[in-house]
């Protein structure tokens, strides 16, 4: 008589955009490994399209910075609270995080203590603050798939079982239309200098960002009359929300909903804020200024915790500051302008520039981050030996980065 064996259930977690999209290609991955397998828990519209039960959506615990949190508490703890329950009450064979650490960390520490194997995917940057909590993590943690090759060595080093797969955005599939066409249909002018402005995912980023990007915009508009400028919308970011700033302004600005790729690709040059989005413009070779701007006690916690010379995820992959940082205060209309406009009125150091930026994505490991991930979990959750691991993939070294 054949034997039947339960499928195999796993738990899921993801607090933002970015990684419910990440986690949508891991769990298509894995049940590509074993189509038999059950996958549920907190997420976005990518993973429930993926096929994932969800148990809470995650749009209302994206947030970023101490009193984002504390206005978001009640969603956050209704959150933890169901994902206790279920592991306490039906135990999964696997947890898999995404990134998400201030609240994904808790989760790890429940399900460890509950006997349940952890995958943490997306490491939490503490290599650059709180370096403290490696060890801890350590203790939680089963096995970590990291994006960037200097993580293995840092998390190695503590014991904790780190395995470079490679960045996800290197399975981003590009398409792009030619420049003269994009233009047209995004509603520029041939020959004018296109100025990105990218103020975040989150409501409160584009909140506190916004409206000084914009401004900057006013000043580089004095300057640059040919100058346009158009804003690739976040989802689930209302048009409303920006076009009431934009409006106050008196400046024509493009909004574009659901391009971000196809927007970055025809500027000249980018106003990003501080995040991924920072590493996605360096994919495509965009020159930029970087953007940060919390509430000030998020800021003033950060500043004694912080152990990295720069904010940016395209400065610090690339160990050197390629493109500028403006940081609190700095982010000022005037200083944004300035820095913009020695960029625009500048060819070389616009080349150079791009020059620096082709070789970020280099260091990032080839193609193929989620399959690697999902044949992890599916080690993990049949308890076997991962046939593909590597620490390597594309070839690369995980030295000179720092």
């Amino acid at each position: 008589m054949e034997k039947h064996t339960k499928p195999k259930k796993m738990l899921i977690v993801t607090g933002e955009t970015s990684g419910d999209q990440h986690g949508a290609k891991v769990v298509t991955a894995l049940k590509s490994l074993d189509p038999t397998v059950q996958v549920y828990g907190i997420g976005g519209d990518a993973l429930a399209r993926a096929g994932v039960e969800l148990l809470r959506h995650s749009k209302d615990l994206a947030v970023v910075g101490i009193l984002e949190v504390l206005a978001s508490f009640p969603q956050i703890w209704d959150a933890y609270t169901a994902l206790k329950k279920t592991i306490r009450e039906s135990p999964p064979d696997l947890v898999l995080l995404i990134d998400y650490p201030d609240f994904n960390l808790h989760v790890a520490r429940f399900a460890k203590k509950h006997g349940v194997p952890v995958l943490y995917y997306i490491s939490p940057q503490i290599w650059a603050w709180r370096q403290g909590r490696a060890q801890k993590m350590a203790k939680i943690i089963d096995r970590m798939a990291v994006i960037f090759p200097f993580e293995v060595p840092f998390y190695r080093q503590v014991g904790l079982d780190a395995n470079f797969v490679g960045h996800p955005l290197q399975d981003q599939e590009f398409s792009f239309m030619e420049p003269t066409q994009a233009r047209q249909v995004f509603g520029m002018e041939k020959e004018q200098p296109i100025i990105g402005l990218l103020p975040g995912s989150r409501r409160g980023e584009i909140e506190r960002l916004l409206p000084l990007i914009l401004d900057a915009a006013v000043l580089i508009k004095r300057e640059i009359p040919a100058a346009g400028f158009i804003l690739p919308l976040a989802p689930r970011i209302a048009f409303q929300t920006v076009d009431a700033l934009i409006q106050k302004r008196g400046i024509p600005v493009r909004v574009v909903a659901d391009q971000f790729y196809q927007v970055v690709d025809i500027c000249d040059l980018v106003l990003v804020a501080s995040g991924t989005a920072t590493l996605e413009t360096a994919f495509l070779e965009k020159p930029m200024v970087i953007l940060y701007n919390v509430s000030p006690l998020t800021y003033w916690i950060g500043a004694q915790l912080v152990k990295v010379e720069c904010v940016g995820m395209a400065n610090i992959v690339a160990g050197k500051k390629i493109v500028p940082e403006l940081i609190q205060n700095k982010a000022t209309p005037a200083r944004i302008a300035a820095e913009a406009l020695a960029i625009l009125r500048n060819p070389e150091q616009m080349n150079s520039i791009k020059v620096e930026l082709a070789r970020i994505k280099a260091k990032l490991g080839g193609p193929g981050a989620a399959n690697r991930v999902a044949e992890m979990a599916f080690a993990m959750l049949h308890k076997a030996k991962n046939p593909s691991r590597t620490d390597n993939p594309g070839g690369l070294t995980t030295h000179g980065i720092f």
